[in-house]
């Protein structure tokens, strides 16, 4: 008798979600995976709300849907995880869509929220040690308590007797990590790369990565953005290298 080899239409859905997130047409797979917002599959569920989340940040939504749809991300991405926490991606969408939530709700929960959101991401490095978006995130959460105005390090040593805190050498750490798990792979990754070494005086490293992050070809509207900020910060770091 021949092997069984049906798939499954959940498998399916899963397979056309990631061929249309790869060919960055994130309305479409906004759109083809809201026919399973009740769905019972984790794989399903994270990406639905890696879906919500990049339609809620693109420059044409407006910001009353935005915030609709940042807070239908977080949604999804807690079912995920409920359904599923051996999953790295659940652990780190779930982390991602919480301190998206925050922008809404103040620099206060924000700053309550940040452990939980350090603890995901590290989670979801220890069950995907080849996945470099982990690191680059766990270097965004670095880079920003390290970055803290002195006001909110002050709100925040109210809120926790051992308030969240880094330091740019460890931001510089996990953006590094990214890029030798995978190298290239994120904009953002180069660009966070070349203000951290700013933030640590090296400006040869800096203007190594800023080049890299401004020269990266433009698939979406995130590399766009990046190049916008790197043209911006170029000039200035060459006239101080000079």
């Amino acid at each position: 008798m021949a092997e069984d080899n049906a798939t499954s239409p959940e498998d399916v859905a899963v397979k056309e979600a990631d061929e249309l997130y790869h060919n960055h047409e994130i309305h479409k797979l906004y759109k083809y995976l809201g026919e399973f917002k009740d769905t019972e599959n984790p794989l399903l569920l994270w990406r639905l709300a890696r879906a919500s989340r990049d339609v809620a940040q693109h420059s044409h939504t407006d910001p009353e849907t935005s915030k609709r749809l940042t807070y239908e991300a977080l949604e999804y991405s807690k079912r995920a995880l409920e359904l599923d926490d051996n999953n790295f991606a659940c652990h780190k969408w779930y982390a991602i869509c919480i301190s998206d939530v925050g922008d809404y709700e103040g620099s206060k929960k924000k700053i309550l929220n940040a452990f939980k959101i350090q603890e995901h991401f590290k989670k979801a490095i220890e069950l995907n040690p080849k996945d470099a978006t982990s690191y680059h995130l766990l270097g965004l959460w670095c880079f920003t308590f390290a970055d803290l105005p002195w006001y909110q390090k002050k709100a925040a040593a109210v809120i926790f007797t051992t308030p969240p805190e880094s330091s740019f050498e460890e931001a510089l750490s996990y953006f590094s990590k990214a890029e030798e798990v995978e190298p290239n792979f994120y904009s953002k990754n180069l660009l966070m790369l070349g203000k951290t070494y700013i933030k640590l005086n090296n400006l040869k490293m800096a203007l190594l990565y800023l080049t890299k992050a401004r020269d990266y070809p433009a698939k979406t509207e995130e590399d766009l953005k990046v190049r916008e900020e790197t043209e911006q910060l170029l000039p200035k770091l060459t006239k101080k290298s000079n």
